[in-house]
């Protein structure tokens, strides 16, 4: 995720979220705005910019050229049998130094960074899909908190022997950290993990990576991992993004559902689908009965980026929330 680099004559790193809750009539203090056109190529970013008027007509040609070639019916399986092979290869091709460090956590969750706080006491922060550790690792150095301790779990084991052969892991400054592989849609929950033992559930772009046929056992276990009145932290693609909307013919996998070129699967949310797993009184399979959150917070957060050598304009949307255990 591009977050928009800072230079000599572009904006400050972002200091607040630009997330527009739904609640909210605005969007929040703190945004960039855009009120000249004349100004789009002077910045890296800007926020809640509306798309141009020909975007309707550019989503529904994409979405019928999709539909037009879909993945092949007898393919499919190739892609949704033990994808975790193909994470497996994505970040055996990539290694950790393709990753960037997702500082921007502590702006979008201020949630993390009061249990990293001296007096914060006991806490347990537990990141499902870590990858190469580009969350948990920000966390640990910023930590001052000896009693933090942060769990670590992916379904690829070679992004967790990542994390392991960190020089922070080995050597953490303070508290503790352990990584372990684990599916999200398994039946059980992580070595190690007590049912009602972790304060505070990090998934980040993992939700999907997932077929929503699995959704309902992956809520029914970061429910199961939480201490009541815990603490679930959300982020994924939006409905429309630039990267749904530039996916070519054999990559529709299921409705919303693609298949990137190193064969791993991305879903495109929207704000429906996130009551739905969340808060709605409707039933997922293999899930307790809902509603099994409250919402503290669910928005979007609408983001143009430029290329200003290019001079390309790039409209990505990613969907957030924040969700409390009942």
């Amino acid at each position: 995720m591009s977050e928009g680099s800072s230079t000599s004559d572009g904006p400050k790193p972002k200091v607040t979220s630009s997330v527009h809750d739904i609640k909210a009539e605005k969007p929040p203090w703190g945004s960039r705005f855009l009120t000249d056109e004349a100004d789009v190529f002077t910045h890296n970013a800007w926020d809640h910019v509306p798309p141009p008027e020909d975007q309707a007509e550019k989503i529904a040609a994409s979405l019928a050229m999709q539909h037009s070639a879909p993945v092949p019916e007898d393919e499919k399986h190739k892609y949704n049998d033990r994808p975790s092979r193909h994470w497996d290869n994505f970040y055996k091709n990539n290694e950790s130094n393709f990753f960037k460090n997702r500082k921007w956590l502590h702006t979008e969750f201020p949630e993390l960074v009061q249990a990293l706080q001296p007096e914060a006491g006991p806490v347990t922060i537990a990141e499902i899909g870590c990858g190469a550790g580009n969350a948990v690792f920000p966390l640990l150095m910023s930590n001052k908190n000896p009693q933090l301790i942060i769990r670590a779990h992916d379904y690829s084991s070679h992004a967790v022997k990542l994390v392991q052969h960190n020089p922070l892991y080995l050597d953490p400054p303070i508290g503790t950290i352990s990584a372990s592989k684990w599916d999200l849609t398994s039946e059980t929950l992580p070595e190690g993990i007590e049912p009602g033992s972790v304060d505070i559930a990090i998934l980040v772009f993992v939700m999907s990576a997932l077929h929503p046929d699995e959704w309902g056992r992956a809520v029914s276990n970061i429910h199961k991992m939480l201490k009541p009145g815990g603490l679930l932290l959300f982020r994924d693609y939006g409905r429309y993004d630039l990267a749904q909307l530039r996916f070519r013919s054999n990559r529709l996998l299921d409705e919303n559902l693609y298949i990137r070129g190193d064969k791993t699967r991305v879903y495109f949310f929207e704000i429906g689908t996130h009551l739905l797993l969340s808060t709605s009184p409707l039933q997922l399979p293999h899930c307790p009965p809902h509603p099994l959150f409250a919402t503290e917070q669910l928005g979007v957060d609408r983001r143009l980026l430029v290329n200003r050598k290019r001079q390309l304009k790039m409209y990505r949307i990613w969907m957030q929330g924040k969700f409390r255990k009942l």
